[in-house]
């Protein structure tokens, strides 16, 4: 079976950071070829301003669409997009704008990112993220029947700044998500 697991980053979380670095290698053990999407060139102050998160999702968009312009979608059989924080407004746009069927892994979503989220996933959330109200992301999830992986006391990048508590959080998030990928 042909699959490709495709990863979206957020504007300062890059697929060399914990949760997508770590999640690629899952990915890559499951049998799933790789491809990133490297966006950027965002404005400095985008949290809580509506309209420059506005601008960098249509940029990443945009960058996205010309990165993977070249992916022949119908090859494979199983698509996986792991995706974090405005990495998973992109994700969702583009699976509803390409009418693609895929697993996703919503590391850190947005609230623009309920938007668009038509496919089935799983979501991680910690409840000091300062980018997403955690009633909002729970409200958002039950109504779309995702599973939502909660983590007290976690911000944005799922951690605590305890480093073996967020150890321990990282090897628990990445069992759910090797479990998802496997499923």
């Amino acid at each position: 079976m042909k699959k490709l697991a495709v990863f979206f980053p957020g504007i300062g979380y890059h697929c060399d950071k914990p949760l997508l670095y770590y999640s690629k290698k899952l990915a890559a053990a499951c049998g799933y070829g790789i491809r990133e999407v490297p966006y950027g060139g965002f404005e400095s102050g985008i949290k809580g301003n509506p309209e420059k998160m506005e601008a960098a999702f249509r940029l990443a968009l945009a960058q996205a669409e010309e990165l993977l312009g070249d992916v022949e979608w119908k090859e494979f059989e199983e698509l996986l997009f792991v995706s974090k924080s405005v990495g998973t407004v992109v994700a969702a746009a583009f699976e509803e704008k390409y009418g693609l069927k895929a697993k996703n892994i919503f590391f850190t979503p947005v609230e623009q990112t309920f938007l668009f989220v038509r496919q089935p996933g799983i979501v991680f959330h910690g409840n000091a993220d300062p980018w997403a109200s955690t009633a909002m992301v729970r409200r958002a999830c039950e109504e779309m029947q995702l599973p939502l992986f909660l983590t007290e006391g976690a911000n944005h990048s799922l951690e605590t700044g305890d480093v073996q508590a967020d150890l321990c959080i990282l090897q628990g998030a990445m069992e759910r998500c090797r479990l998802y990928m496997e499923a």
